[in-house]
């Protein structure tokens, strides 16, 4: 993703490649976050997945001739990453030691909902259409669908606090998503990307000591699993796919680009056929067109959000996963 500057805005093509990371990237990560966290502590992998990754994006920045960030640049991307990094990776993560993969899927796609819900509800927000509005239940709708209760539950009850700590970790994402785009940031989106991920990623660490789990990590039982998982999120979940989000909600509707809660399931489900022989029946074909329809709803009934003037500078210049991602 290259870095685009202030003469105006990218092209058709460049946001298409974007959603393309985001639809397809993220979708591929509960797996991956799932193998790290076989031998690895999950704040702890998270938080260092993160740090890796910003400190390299930053640096190759700073080598590129970015400018060094002021305080308020370091606070505005220190929000942003607690929001989305600590309240929402940071949570989902965590979760996937306690509710199934199908699950989490299920209860991240709430993000769409939660950014419809606050940009309604926030002072001089847009009330969503119609076609908005049919579109969110829709999504929610094919995503049911997508993971049966028979297969999810497994036999046995959904743990509640991890399914609680999903539908938090949905909102820190979305407010997090809304929040970036008037946060105050530097014009460059891949220095404040590197910025986010570098605060986000030291408060995990923190909360990762904080909670013990310096103690359970033992450097001889770290699989080799664990490691090639964590290198793809590093290089691919976090360095193309997070910028590529955060790049996308300075020049996109913050609406349009939630709608990746909706396609990664979908992406995730095709990849394990094509990766690991999974079988896709005909429900699943069901669901994947009844959201794929949800997606064109949204993106169709979706009236063009109004850019705060501040923002207007540097967002037209070109900003949250497993909770994902």
């Amino acid at each position: 993703m290259s870095d685009v500057g202030t003469g105006g805005r990218p092209s058709r093509a460049m946001i298409v490649a974007a959603f393309a990371a985001v639809y397809v990237i993220w979708g591929s990560t509960y797996l991956a976050i799932r193998f790290a966290i076989e031998t690895l502590p999950p704040l702890l992998m998270a938080g260092i997945r993160f740090v890796i990754a910003g400190a390299m994006l930053y640096a190759w920045m700073r080598v590129r001739g970015a400018r060094r960030p002021t305080r308020s640049e370091w606070l505005g991307a220190t929000v942003v990453g607690a929001l989305l990094l600590l309240g929402g990776n940071g949570l989902v993560v965590w979760s996937e030691q306690r509710v199934p993969s199908g699950m989490t899927a299920l209860l991240v796609a709430t993000v769409p909902l939660w950014m419809v819900l606050m940009t309604w509800l926030r002072p001089n927000g847009t009330r969503p259409t119609a076609m908005v509005a049919t579109g969110v239940a829709l999504g929610l709708a094919g995503l049911a669908i997508l993971v049966q209760p028979s297969t999810i539950m497994g036999g046995g009850a959904i743990d509640p606090l991890g399914a609680l700590v999903l539908l938090i970790a949905s909102l820190s994402w979305a407010a997090g998503s809304l929040y970036s785009r008037q946060a105050t940031m530097p014009p460059s989106p891949l220095l404040a990307t590197a910025m986010e991920m570098l605060a986000g990623g030291a408060l995990l660490i923190l909360a990762g000591a904080l909670t013990g789990e310096w103690s359970q990590l033992s450097l001889g039982a770290v699989s080799t699993r664990s490691v090639v998982a964590l290198t793809y999120l590093v290089l691919f979940g976090s360095l193309v796919g997070f910028t590529a989000y955060v790049w996308l909600l300075r020049v996109a509707n913050p609406t349009h680009v939630s709608t990746y809660a909706y396609v990664n399931p979908v992406i995730a489900v095709f990849l394990g056929w094509a990766l690991a022989d999974e079988p896709i029946t005909p429900r699943t074909l069901v669901a994947a067109a009844i959201i794929v329809a949800a997606v064109g709803l949204i993106t169709a009934g979706q009236t063009s959000a109004r850019v705060p003037a501040r923002a207007r500078h540097a967002g037209v210049r070109v900003a949250a996963s497993s909770t994902d991602s």
